[in-house]
């Protein structure tokens, strides 16, 4: 199968230049780059660290004068030459190198032309431009941590900071660190998002790959990365999740839900000692399932098979629902 070929476009108005060898190694996951520009103001100083960085990595730098105070040029020129190449029909896709939310719309342009788009942007590009891409990566995972140790350790030796700049600089670093957790899906949310993947394929008698998973999350969330979470391999990152298993198929790797018949058990039992409790009264859906959930955190109907924690219940028996639909409530069926 042929390699696809992508034009890779960098704002470095807004990109520090030391990413850029990861990106051109990231970029070798999902094919040829046939197009390397990136767009910036030479004659600033801000573009001094980038200078030996393009010519080591055979990327033309583009020249736009900042013609204008606070007005960023460099963007209309990075969009004009996207849609320049997009009618070449020359690319499979672009990679659009940047952390300015500005580049959202062109990402759906070009999405809507059929191009596979990837994004790259550091932890503060903002959800809308990460969505707008067929799949996106945080500059920061591509980097590791010794890495920039060493070169922290270089800034810090030649800049001589006070005591005072490293106190800064320290709770920076904590204030980085707590944006990236804060932008990134929560586990939550994935681990959701896997069940119902796998909900629906037990629906049609079909098991689960891991690929399939990886796969289906990066359609569903572009910025998806397993880095995020400090993990480097998918398989870690869900043997972690407590409601999730995998298990090993020949070469298969295949991913189940790791819910069993004694933990169901428990929970029904549960709820008939809480309805015992209750006596006649019963007691309100939601008010039951709020104590359910408090005492097993985890809990959730889908991984028994069930879309509500109604459908739940009406699976238990000697249970009976009564009552308006928006206030159902529930009890003990020989209580009655």
């Amino acid at each position: 199968m042929e390699d696809k070929r992508f034009a890779i476009l960098i704002d470095t108005d807004n990109i520090s230049s030391k990413y850029i060898a990861a990106i051109m190694d990231e970029m070798t996951k999902h094919g040829i780059v046939t197009y390397r520009r990136a767009y910036g103001d030479w004659t600033s100083t801000h573009a001094k660290g980038w200078k030996t960085k393009l010519m080591e990595n055979s990327i033309t730098p583009m020249q736009q004068f900042s013609n204008t105070v606070g007005k960023n040029a460099t963007d209309s020129t990075l969009i004009i030459d996207a849609m320049d190449i997009l009618y070449t029909g020359n690319v499979d896709g672009f990679c659009i190198v940047s952390s300015d939310g500005d580049f959202t719309r062109l990402a759906i342009r070009l999405r809507e032309s059929g191009m596979a788009v990837v994004g790259m942007g550091e932890e503060k590009t903002p959800r809308s431009f990460r969505t707008a891409c067929s799949q996106f990566t945080v500059l920061e995972n591509l980097i590791d941590e010794e890495d920039e140790a060493l070169q922290d350790d270089a800034k810090t030796t030649s800049s001589k900071t006070s005591g005072k700049g490293a106190k800064s600089k320290k709770s920076s670093a904590r204030s980085a660190a707590g944006d990236k957790e804060s932008a990134s899906i929560s586990k939550e949310v994935i681990e959701s998002a896997i069940i119902n993947i796998i909900t629906e394929n037990e629906n049609k008698d079909k098991k689960t790959g891991l690929g399939e998973i990886g796969s289906r999350l990066l359609n569903k969330y572009p910025d998806f990365d397993v880095r995020n979470y400090g993990y480097s391999l998918l398989s870690r990152f869900l043997e972690e999740i407590p409601t999730l298993k995998l298990v090993k198929n020949n070469t298969r790797l295949n991913v189940e839900l790791a819910a069993n018949r004694e933990t169901e058990e428990e929970v029904t039992d549960y709820i008939k000692t809480l309805l015992r409790e209750q006596g006649r009264n019963g007691i309100r859906v939601n008010e039951l399932s709020n104590s359910v959930h408090q005492k097993y955190t985890r809990f959730k109907p889908k991984n028994y098979g069930y879309s509500q924690f109604t459908k739940f219940l009406q699976a238990i028996p000697g249970l009976e629902l009564y009552g308006d639909v928006n206030a159902r409530e529930v009890r003990l069926a020989e209580e009655m």
